[in-house]
């Protein structure tokens, strides 16, 4: 994995970010606030991001590439639309990953450091805070709502196995 040091104020940077869906509806100020916590991570073919049952308080935003989310050796999902997060679970929870991210391809992430918060004034680590548990909010209604979708479709899968078995 190559890592930049952790990102100044760029206006081009925050003009791209605003761009995605999960960023957009952030002022320029909480972008700003936001780019200080974060670093740009590449990687390579089948690199490990981070492993399963790992303790850490990054969250990853995909920019480029795909990554692959393996749980207990089963592939879960693959995430390969540039805004897509991940990594957010043990930030929410404290506790160690619940499941190991593989870069499918070469592949670039804005890796947010978290534990940097608290290093921030005052003013900025609420603004921080904020832009991470409104990003968090709609990350997660999003994730629930895929969940219960998939919910469905394998209950009517499995109704209509069985009614072919019967």
């Amino acid at each position: 994995m190559k890592e930049t040091r952790y990102l100044e104020e760029n206006i081009e940077l925050v003009k791209s970010l605003k761009k995605l869906p999960i960023i957009e509806a952030l002022d320029e100020t909480q972008v700003k606030s936001l780019i200080k916590l974060c670093r740009i991570a590449e990687f390579e073919d089948n690199e490990t991001v981070f492993d399963e049952g790992g303790f850490d308080q990054h969250i990853f935003l995909l920019l480029t590439g795909k990554v692959r989310i393996v749980k207990q050796g089963i592939e879960v999902r693959i995430l390969d639309r540039c805004g897509d997060v991940f990594g957010e679970m043990g930030i929410i929870d404290a506790m160690p990953r619940s499941a190991s991210v593989y870069a499918v391809e070469k592949t670039s992430c804005l890796k947010m450091d978290v534990s940097f918060v608290d290093r921030l004034e005052e003013k900025e680590r609420e603004v921080c805070l904020y832009v991470i548990y409104r990003v968090f909010t709609e990350l997660l209604s999003n994730r629930l709502r895929q969940t219960t979708e998939d919910l469905i479709n394998v209950r009517e899968e499995y109704e209509r196995l069985k009614g072919r078995k019967g």
